[in-house]
């Protein structure tokens, strides 16, 4: 969480690009990424030579002798029409053949830089902007993944591409679930912003920072003042060192842990920067269909059997090039419904015994076309089926309505029960506001979900009137597959009594009479 100043700073920022003519929070958000990344790169690069001079090791210089004068600290003191020019002609045009035997960040962004465009027209507007993202605490490691993080809710609370980002806290719920650890090889095949990845990072930072590694400091208001929580009791942001991570786990971290896929380069963009600036030095953020079929061509270890965990939340009506399809996908389903292959895509990419956590509509678990029902068969039959979580209609609201559900499951052998919880309120009004209130199931959800026992299936317990329930197999086959939690979950009706009609009538009568005799009494005074 970041405080009160620096809240204020992102919010004078994003309000000069939106009077600067550039309303659209996408492209307010890519563009300050590139300035970001600008900064960032000469941030390492003083480091580099810092070093370089004390240990006298030479090192890969990131700007040539010739290219010395697009350096972040030399740009930034131009005026304004030299700073337009030099950004606008030699800077984007450095990003685009930034490489990896450039520097580590260029590895993370080759891919996707080549097209970086300047979409700053006002020259005052650059510079206003280069001067905010120089005041930007970027060389603090504890708060720059926030800080990128609070530039990414803008994206919701703009109105515009809410479909880019799903609610944090349901993705938090959702890595608790999985619980990774430090050896676990994680990815997001429809990555987007990069929400998954980098939440699950944090995950693990608080998962394995001892006791005397966590730092605590106070949360301040727009003021500078201490915010107080209910009981008036100051709050405060933790934060998670990592300490108990050996060197050698925070290799894998840094290189091999992370991966995303997309197919829209700004995404891809912000989702790189999203994760460099929550501290993953090259993380892999990939330009790539996986439902292609040169998916497997390019990334053979990674499309088939390369995770231990897989997070998504797919596109649920994405655009598809039907006659580029991998064929193997549609042999396990057949069909043009993106969250339907999504979920097939997923399936092919676990390892075996690997686990994934997928936000589908509720249509997969209860649609009756022949590739609906022949997927939910495959989960059931061929993979372990381990729980289906209903969310509340109102979660992606005010962007869609659309109910939907979590799918969790492991790959590899077969499905005996399976665990249902109808989650009925996740901390915020269903309506568009989505204000924040007290009632919450997903502090119970995850809880549950790790303490589910198996033999309550069984058992007398198991009472579907519950918001956690289980179902067995046979129920699920003899439903068509059907994993909707209505088939299942049963309702207690409670028996209301009313007063006989003549009761009701007489009172009505009465109620009449007592009107009429008021009315009466208005007209006598006229």
């Amino acid at each position: 969480m970041i405080t009160g100043p620096l809240k204020s700073k992102i919010d004078k920022l994003w309000e000069e690009f939106w009077t600067g003519g550039i309303t659209n929070p996408l492209t307010v958000v890519e563009q300050i990424t590139f300035l970001m990344y600008a900064r960032m790169l000469d941030m390492n690069e003083q480091a580099d030579e810092k070093r370089s001079a004390r240990t006298k090791q030479p090192f890969n210089r990131r700007f040539s002798d010739a290219e010395q004068h697009i350096r972040w600290q030399n740009l930034r003191h131009l005026g304004a029409e030299e700073l337009y020019k030099l950004v606008k002609d030699e800077l984007f045009p450095f990003f685009s053949k930034t490489s990896d035997d450039v520097s580590p960040e260029g590895a993370v962004f080759n891919e996707f830089m080549k097209d970086a465009q300047l979409m700053i027209q006002k020259q005052s507007l650059l510079v206003k902007a280069v001067e905010m993202v120089n005041d930007l605490p970027l060389e603090n490691a504890d708060t720059k993944g926030d800080l990128y993080e609070y530039l990414l809710s803008k994206l919701t609370t703009a109105g515009i591409n809410g479909q880019f980002r799903t609610p944090r806290h349901i993705i938090r719920a959702m890595v608790e679930m999985m619980d990774p650890d430090v050896t676990s090889q994680i990815c997001d095949p429809s990555t987007g912003t990069g929400g998954f990845l980098s939440v699950s990072y944090e995950y693990l930072l608080q998962k394995y920072t001892s006791a005397e590694g966590v730092e605590r400091e106070p949360v301040l208001d727009v003021d500078g003042n201490v915010q107080l929580d209910d009981s008036g009791k100051p709050l405060e942001n933790c934060l998670y060192s990592g300490d108990l991570i050996t060197p050698e786990q925070r290799s894998h971290i840094d290189t091999n842990m992370f991966n995303g896929f997309d197919f829209d380069a700004t995404m891809l963009r912000v989702a790189a920067m999203n994760l460099v600036m929550h501290g993953i030095k090259q993380p892999g953020i990939h330009y790539q269909d996986t439902l292609s079929q040169n998916f497997k061509e390019h990334y053979p270890q990674k499309a088939k059997e390369g995770f231990d965990i897989i997070l998504a939340n797919p596109p649920f009506k994405g655009s598809l090039d039907e006659e580029d399809v991998c064929p193997e996908l549609l042999r396990k389903v057949k069909t043009k419904k993106t969250e339907l292959l999504f979920v097939a895509l997923i399936e092919r990419m676990l390892k075996v015994g690997g686990q994934s956590a997928t936000i589908v509509p509720d249509g997969v678990l209860f649609g009756s076309s022949k590739a609906h029902v022949q997927l939910r068969q495959m989960l059931v039959d061929n993979n372990q089926l381990e729980a289906v979580i209903s969310l509340p209609s109102g979660v992606f609201k005010p962007y869609a309505g659309v109910s939907t559900a979590i799918l969790i499951f492991t790959k590899g052998g077969s499905t005996d029960h399976v665990w249902f919880y109808d989650v009925q309120a996740d901390g915020f009004s269903l309506d568009d506001k989505r204000t924040p209130i007290k009632t919450n199931d997903l502090p119970s959800l995850i809880s549950e979900f790790k303490a589910r026992d198996k033999a309550q299936a069984t058992s007398g317990s198991n009472d579907k009137t519950q918001k956690a329930f289980w179902v067995s197999k046979d129920d699920i086959v003899s439903n068509k597959y059907d994993l909707s939690i209505n088939r299942y979950k049963e309702v207690v009706y409670e028996e209301e009594t009313y007063e006989p009609p003549k009761e009701i009538l007489g009172k009505l009568v009465s109620l009449e009479n007592e009107i009429l005799a008021d009315l009466k009494e208005l007209e006598g005074m006229l």
